[in-house]
C-alpha cells in the first residue's frame, strides 16, 4: 500500500494524465503505417510480398511480448516496466526511422512489439493508484484513448508523410513516447502491488512458439494457399505448442499466465468477445482505406487519397471517444452483459452497413461512426471487467492477455478478410465489389458470435471499499 507521502507527491490526477499520455502514443504508433504502406514500399525499394510484414512483424512481437511484460510488471512493478517499454518502444521506432532496407525496418518493428504492454500496464497501475470509484471511469477513458489513438493514426498518417516525409511517422510518434517514458519515471509511484513468483520462461518460450506457428501462416494463407502445407503444419504445430504450453502452466507453480485466472467465466468469456471484436476491426482498418482508394472504374471504390481516406475514419474515432467515455455510466445503469450484448449488436450493424451500402462515401462515413460507438463501449467495458475479476497482482498479465487474443483476432480477420478477396479479383487484378460484400458479411459473422458470447458475461463481483 503507497504510503500517505507517496501518494501526495504522487497525485493521481498527474498520475492518470502521464498513463493516458503513453496510451495514446503507443496506440498513434501502431496505427500510423498501415495506409501508407505502398508510399513504405517504394521508399525501401522492396517487394508487395515482403511489405506486409512492417505490420506482421509488429503484430507477431507485440503477441508475444503483451503478456510477457504484463507479467514482467506484476512482478517487478508496473511503473518500472512500463517506463522500459516506453523507452525500448522509442528505441525500435528510432530503428525503423533509420532503416535503410527492409531487413532493418522488421527488426525495428520486432523491437516496437514489445510495446504492446504499454495497455495493460496502464490498466495495472490505474487498479493500484486509482481511489476505487475513479478506477472504472479512468480505465474507460484509457480504453477509449487507446481506440481513439489508433484511429487518429490512420486519419493523420497522409498529412504527416505529405508534410514532412514518411520516416516521420516513426520519429514523431517516438519523441512523444520518450516524453510519456520521462514523465512516467517522475508522476507514477511504485507499485505497491506485486507477484513474488518468478516467470517462468519455458511457458514464454512455448507461448511464442506457438503464436508465431499460428500468425504467420494466418497472415500469409491468401499467399501460400490455405490448403498448402507451408500453412497446414504451422498450424498444427500450434497446436501441439499450445496443448504443451497449456500444460506446462497448469502444472507450474510459476505459471506465465494462471490457468485458474483464465477459466473464471468472467474472463474466458471477456477475452472471447474481445478476440471476435478483434477480427472485424483489424480487418475493417486494413482493407477499408483500401476500398475507398479504388479508382471508380472498377465498379466500386472513389479514387480517395491517403488523406481523403484516413479523414473518412475521422467519424469513428469521434464516435469511439466520445461512447468509451459513457462506458463506465452504461455499466452502472445496465450491467456489463447488456452494455457488451448492445455494442455487440451495433458492431454486426455496421459491418452489415459497409456490406450493403457503400456506394456514397457518407454511407461510409456513418456506418464507421456507428463501429466506433460501438467499440469504444465495447473495449471500456471488457477492460473494466478484466480489472474487476482478477487479482490487483493479476491485472497486468490478465489484460496483456485481453489485448493479445485481441491481435489474435485481428490476424484472423485479416486473413479470412485477404483470402476471400483473394477469390474474388478481377482481371485487372483488383478484388471485385463482390468480394468486398462477401467479406464483411463475414465479419458480420464474428460480431453475431460475439453477441452471443457477451450474453454470458457474468455480473461482477464488488470490491471491498477503500484504496
Amino acid at each position: 500500500m503507497p504510503s500517505l507521502s507517496a501518494s501526495r507527491s504522487h497525485p493521481p490526477q498527474a498520475t492518470l494524465l502521464v498513463l493516458l499520455l503513453a496510451v495514446f502514443a503507443f496506440a498513434l504508433l501502431q496505427s500510423l503505417i498501415s495506409p501508407v504502406l505502398p508510399l513504405l514500399q517504394e521508399d525501401l525499394g522492396t517487394t508487395p510480398g515482403l511489405i506486409p510484414w512492417v505490420m506482421t512483424a509488429f503484430l507477431l512481437s507485440a503477441s508475444v511480448c503483451t503478456p510477457v511484460v504484463g507479467r514482467l510488471g506484476d512482478r517487478y512493478g508496473k511503473d518500472r516496466v512500463l517506463v522500459a517499454s516506453l523507452v525500448i518502444l522509442a528505441a525500435g521506432s528510432a530503428i525503423s526511422a533509420a532503416a535503410p532496407d527492409i531487413s532493418l525496418m522488421l527488426c525495428g518493428r520486432v523491437v516496437q512489439g514489445v510495446g504492446g504492454g504499454v495497455l495493460p500496464l496502464a490498466f495495472g497501475i490505474i487498479r493500484d493508484e486509482l481511489p476505487q470509484e475513479k478506477r472504472p471511469g479512468a480505465i474507460g477513458i484509457a480504453a477509449a484513448l487507446a481506440a481513439v489513438g489508433g484511429g487518429v493514426g490512420v486519419v493523420v498518417a497522409g498529412p504527416l508523410a505529405d508534410t514532412f516525409g514518411i520516416r516521420s511517422l516513426f520519429w514523431l510518434p517516438a519523441a512523444l513516447i520518450l516524453i510519456a517514458a520521462a514523465a512516467s519515471r517522475v508522476a507514477i509511484p511504485s507499485s505497491s502491488a506485486r507477484n513474488s513468483t518468478p516467470v517462468s520462461w519455458l511457458a514464454t518460450t512455448l507461448l511464442a512458439g506457438w503464436l508465431v506457428a499460428l500468425l504467420v501462416p494466418l497472415a500469409q494463407a491468401s499467399q501460400w494457399g490455405w490448403t498448402s502445407p507451408a500453412v497446414s503444419l504451422p498450424i498444427l504445430a500450434s497446436v501441439v505448442l499450445a496443448s504443451w504450453w497449456v500444460i506446462t502452466e497448469k502444472r507450474s507453480d510459476r505459471p506465465l499466465i494462471d490457468m485458474r485466472m483464465m477459466r473464471s467465466t468472467a474472463v474466458w468469456t471477456t477475452n472471447l468477445v474481445s478476440m471476435l471484436f478483434g477480427v472485424s476491426l483489424f480487418a475493417v482498418l486494413a482493407f477499408l482505406p483500401i476500398f475507398v482508394q479504388t479508382p471508380p472504374g472498377a465498379g466500386y471504390g472513389f479514387g480517395a487519397s491517403v488523406t481523403q481516406a484516413g479523414l473518412l475514419l475521422l467519424p469513428m474515432t469521434v464516435t469511439m471517444f466520445f461512447a468509451g467515455l459513457l462506458s463506465a455510466q452504461l455499466v452502472r445503469a445496465f450491467g456489463p452483459r447488456h452494455v457488451l450484448v448492445a455494442a455487440s449488436a451495433l458492431n454486426v450493424m455496421a459491418v452489415v452497413a459497409l456490406a450493403v451500402e457503400h456506394d456514397r462515401s457518407w454511407h461510409i462515413a456513418a456506418a464507421l461512426a456507428l463501429m466506433g460507438v460501438s467499440l469504444g463501449i465495447a473495449f471500456s467495458t471488457m477492460s473494466n471487467v478484466i480489472v474487476a475479476a482478477v487479482r490487483p497482482d493479476q491485472t497486468g498479465v490478465a489484460n496483456g492477455v485481453t489485448a493479445n487474443v485481441r491481435t489474435i483476432g485481428g490476424s484472423v480477420g485479416v486473413a479470412v478478410m485477404s483470402g476471400i478477396l483473394g477469390a474474388h479479383t478481377s482481371a485487372s487484378g483488383l478484388p471485385t465489389e463482390n468480394g468486398y460484400t462477401y467479406g464483411f458479411a463475414v465479419l458480420a459473422l464474428a460480431g453475431v458470435a460475439a453477441l452471443l458470447v457477451a450474453a454470458f458475461i457474468p455480473a461482477p463481483k464488488p470490491e471491498p471499499s477503500g484504496h
